[in-house]
């Protein structure tokens, strides 16, 4: 017995220092991670460890969370477990770069005043309830300001909104971003048209700028790039290129260099810039430079496009009125492209609702093409292409119906190029066209030109010529120029001298959300949409389907015996030449007998629908509990006495 008890005091001995052991260990690898997970939701993307690994500040989060307040509301504490393992998740990615911190601002508190000071703001639940705290702060940490004048940078997500979690890691790496990077980005606008503001000769007086440019400085420094121009400025982070029509060799090739080097680029096509159309005063319509073109460029970003054809759609119509009074009729030029013809797992064009356009373009992927080629906004199937001139001859709408033949296919309208791609220009920069010096010489001499030729002029230094793009471009591209402007998207009152913006479309908040994406570099860009938390019983949605099913079925009938009722009735209160005799007469009250009493059993089959659906989903809850609680558990048993009865007969052969 002694030597039985001294064992198992050794067997319990041996098993807590391996316990210890297993712990120590595990505690040593906080980095190792398995994620098992059907869409790698806690694995983070390789964007989000290069931006992370490569902060130039240390910067602190400050998770401002009501922990306290949300008790009894399991669906927010769910959430909000879920936003912490990711923050913690970038935050352990980061080497020590990020530190993390969770804050309860618990009403009259420092909490409460660090949270109203960085801008978040609690918001209610549920009607009449306590309103709670649920944003992030990214702030560069105390004493790590790039310019302590300024002080430390910081950035603000005021509210985590459940419906954002798909693009979490998208909207905090973004915040961690700006606070890295905190000066304004420029983005350089190359255009011909009055985008930033004009002069109408018309009217004989300026034009000012479209809303969209207001909304743009607002977020970004904008500098305006001169398109007789050869260089373009190294401060430019963005190019905005609007409507490129006409553009001299020098500056295609000052393009083509910026984006070899790795400048981010937003490109808006058209082949029909309707913003280009000036009216006279008999309302001539004067078209000049409608068509956008990009020679040699598109070619080399792997793009096609055709500026000669208009996309009209027949499902994506908008109905426009052409003049006062006139009923409303579809327009297959002017499309309003909906949530479902937009890519949602893109973070350009997710969440939005409607896009309006005006005669798009259509672009696709070059045959041969090395880049990589991603829809963002597509037209239905029933689509067509037509000539962009029978569009800008359209007076009447209606016409172009006469026209249409559905190609049964979708279009893309607007799509994102990345990848490695080689120069437009092999032979290097273009040669400018040599300036006529002969007539000079001949007014002054040749002892003046020969003054002029000893004194060589200094030239600056040439940038390096790049053939290949250094890593990977990352191009927008959008076939319509329209749908900048305001009458596409927006009504713009006037409010104590400010332009106020009223949008009844999401056309500016895509241009936003292709900046902001932009503005981040690859690795932000390159952030995937992470995958949904949620797992449906598709099971239980399939039950739901077939009783809805079944309801509209009966209901229908019900309508359908209860409008033949009411004309049987009817029918029945009216004499013979047609005048209602306004009493019940024993013929109708029969009639309505008779319908009281079909409609009693209808509505028990709706009923018996109802429960029948209640009593399959239970019965199915009631299969899976039995599956999780006495089947799994009776094939882990069964494996186990196998297992045990495989070793057993090891045993036997090896003694035997």
């Amino acid at each position: 017995m002694n030597i039985k008890f001294l064992f198992s005091k050794a067997g319990i001995a041996a098993i807590a220092v391996a316990t210890i052991v297993a712990v120590a260990l595990i505690s040593s690898l906080p980095s190792l991670r398995i994620d098992l997970t059907e869409d790698n939701l806690y694995s983070l993307s390789d964007g989000t460890r290069n931006i992370v690994s490569n902060l130039q500040t240390p910067i602190e989060l400050m998770f401002f969370y009501s922990e306290s307040a949300t008790e009894d509301i399991p669906q927010i504490r769910s959430y909000g477990t879920r936003v912490q393992e990711l923050l913690r998740e970038i935050v352990l990615a980061s080497n020590g770069r990020l530190s993390f911190s969770v804050i309860d601002p618990e009403p009259f508190s420092e909490d409460e005043d660090l949270a109203t000071e960085f801008g978040i703001q609690a918001v209610p639940v549920s009607q009449g309830g306590q309103a709670i705290y649920f944003g992030l702060v990214a702030a560069q940490e105390e004493g790590a300001a790039v310019n302590p004048a300024l002080g430390r940078a910081a950035e603000t997500l005021p509210l985590i909104r459940p419906d954002q979690e798909q693009f979490l890691e998208y909207e905090f790496m973004k915040l961690i971003s700006k606070v890295n990077n905190p000066d304004l980005q420029v983005v350089g606008l190359v255009t011909q048209l009055d985008i930033d503001g004009g002069f109408d000769p018309i009217a004989g007086q300026a034009t000012q700028q479209w809303m969209i440019m207001d909304i743009i400085r607002q977020l970004y420094a904008v500098q305006r790039v001169d398109v007789t121009a050869a260089e373009i400025d190294e401060e430019v982070d963005i190019l905005m290129i609007v409507h490129p029509e006409g553009l001299s060799e020098q500056m295609l090739y000052a393009i083509d260099q910026f984006v070899m080097r790795g400048g981010k680029t937003m490109l808006f096509l058209d082949p029909s810039a309707d913003s280009m159309v000036s009216r006279s005063q008999q309302g001539n319509l004067i078209p000049a430079g409608m068509r956008s073109e990009l020679p040699g460029l598109l070619e080399a970003w792997g793009i096609e496009f055709a500026s000669d054809k208009v996309l009209t759609d027949n499902e994506l119509a908008l109905r426009v009125s052409m003049g006062q009074g006139q009923r409303p009729i579809a327009h297959l030029g002017m499309l309003g492209v909906q949530r479902n013809f937009l890519t949602q797992n893109d973070i350009v064009t997710s969440r939005l609702e409607n896009i309006n356009l005006s005669s798009p373009g259509v672009i696709s992927q070059a045959e041969g093409s090395t880049t990589r080629f991603e829809p963002l906004m597509v037209s239905s199937t029933d689509a067509m292409l037509m000539d962009a001139g029978l569009l800008e001859d359209v007076t009447d709408p209606s016409i172009l119906f006469d026209e249409f033949v559905s190609e049964d296919r979708s279009f893309t309208i607007a799509a994102r190029v990345t990848g490695v791609i080689g120069t437009a220009f092999p032979d290097g920069r273009p040669m400018e066209e040599a300036e006529d010096s002969a007539e000079a010489e001949e007014v002054d001499g040749d002892g003046d030109a020969e003054i002029a030729a000893e004194d060589p002029v200094e030239e600056e230094p040439v940038a390096e010529h790049l053939t290949s793009s250094n890593g990977k471009v990352n191009i927008l591209v959008f076939a319509d120029t329209d749908m900048l402007s305001d009458r596409m998207w927006v009504r713009v009152t006037q409010f104590m001298g400010q332009r106020i913006p009223q949008p009844f479309s999401n056309n500016g908040d895509m241009v936003i959300n292709a900046l902001d994406n932009l503005s981040g570099g690859a690795d932000l860009s390159g952030i995937r949409s992470r995958g949904t938390y949620s797992r449906p019983f598709t099971r239980v949605i399939q039950l739901q389907r077939q009783a809805d099913d079944r309801l509209r079925v009966e209901e229908a009938e019900l309508l359908e015996r209860l409008a033949e009722t009411e004309a049987a009735l009817a029918e029945l209160n009216q004499d013979e030449s047609g005048d209602l005799i306004g009493q019940v007469t024993p013929e109708i009250q029969s009639e309505v007998d008779r319908f009281n009493e079909e409609m009693l059993a209808t509505r028990r089959s709706l009923r018996d629908v109802q429960y029948q659906l209640t009593e399959d989903i239970e019965q199915l809850g009631s299969n899976l509990k039995l599956i999780n609680t006495a089947l799994i558990p009776i094939i882990l048993s069964i494996l186990a006495l196998l297992l045990s009865y495989v070793r057993a007969q090891r045993r036997k052969v090896t003694r035997a």
